[in-house]
């Protein structure tokens, strides 16, 4: 009995000691996206200083009219936009991850972003919205219907051939396929003008934020992602498989189902805004997963901070590269995005 009450305590203390690692990571997590959001306020082909741009954040008549604009209608709201979207991906890619048993599973490989690509092209070309949306939201909105319709069409194809993960990747690819030749033929008989816009918009771009749409994408991510944190143990469970996971009383079909909404939604949101962006659901759950494993209290915020940080380096990276020109971030990150995520790929070979 003694020796049974000493493996017992030793569990418990190890168990305490992993749980405040995990949560010591997802702080540092925090504070790292925290710095790289500052880093990408203060990057810019404008001379502001680090002190004049903190002096203009906490006190903007300091400033002239003119660093005033650039630092509050230009830089804060492409910045927080950046970090916004790389959170919402990656919480989105880090669920779909899950709920698809997959670690190729994202936003992106699913054909959510090229659905909403698509939504916003059917828009730009064709003058299509939504009833009673006014003209200036009708690409955001049909970006967020098309991703969650997209969504939804997974979630019904994989039930009428079956819940596995396998079935819904091989859907996902499928539309992303799909997706892409319409917005090709969107493309093929687009005029000139709309032409331009629309591949401006599919290279993805955080220049058109204000503080508006970075409102909203907040909204939407302070909405979802407290739902994704009340799913969490059930989200863990699932990691151990669907039978494992329905003998602790968790609902799996209601749980993806769920799941898939809110995945919707954070990519309808953070694509409606941005255009196409690739590889941030995909690399920032990765990044996530080698810090913290698969317990999903910390996984999902661990992976929202990944995902803000890469972004927002993505988001410097897109105006230092060439000198007076910034880069669509989307092609940034799809450059960086390959390299990294294949050297992901061999850490984790390494350690197995």
């Amino acid at each position: 009995m003694t020796d049974l009450t000493a493996v017992a305590r030793s569990a418990v203390a190890g168990h305490l000691r992993q749980t405040r690692r995990r949560a010591a990571i997802v702080i540092g997590l925090l504070i790292a996206a925290a710095l790289a959001l500052q880093l990408d306020i203060g990057t810019g082909p404008s001379a502001l200083t680090t002190m004049d741009l903190l002096r203009g954040l906490f006190d903007p008549s300091s400033l002239s009219r003119s660093s005033a604009v650039i630092v509050w209608e230009i830089r804060l709201p492409q910045a927080l936009m950046a970090a916004l979207v790389g959170a919402a991906l990656a919480v989105a890619g880090a669920e779909l991850q899950t709920i698809l048993a997959n670690p190729l599973a994202s936003p992106f490989t699913l054909g959510m972003s090229s659905a909403a690509t698509f939504g916003a092209a059917v828009a730009i070309v064709l003058g299509i919205g939504i009833p009673g949306v006014p003209r200036i939201g009708i690409i955001s909105t049909n970006a967020f219907v098309f991703a969650f319709g997209s969504a939804l069409l997974i979630q019904l194809l994989g039930r009428l051939r079956g819940t596995d993960g396998q079935t819904h990747v091989l859907f996902g690819i499928a539309l992303f396929f799909t997706f892409n030749a319409l917005v090709a033929i969107m493309q093929f008989i687009a005029t000139e003008q709309a032409l331009q816009q629309l591949v401006f918009w599919t290279l993805g771009s955080v220049t058109r934020a204000n503080m508006e749409s970075v409102a909203i994408l907040a909204v939407v991510l302070l909405l979802v992602f407290p739902l994704a944190m009340a799913s969490s143990w059930q989200l863990t469970a699932l990691r151990l498989g669907q039978e494992r996971a329905s003998s602790f009383g968790v609902n799996v079909r209601n749980l993806k189902l769920f799941a898939l909404l809110r995945v919707s939604a954070l990519t309808g949101a953070a694509v409606a805004f941005v255009g196409t962006i690739a590889f941030i659901g995909l690399v920032g759950p990765h990044i996530a997963r080698l810090l913290v494993g698969e317990d999903h209290r910390f996984f999902l915020p661990a992976s929202a901070c990944a995902g803000a940080v890469v972004m927002s380096l993505a988001s410097c990276a897109s105006k230092l590269v060439i000198p007076g020109i910034v880069l669509p971030i989307g092609l940034v990150t799809s450059l960086i995005g390959v390299p990294f995520f294949l050297a992901l790929i061999l850490i984790r070979k390494d350690r197995g």
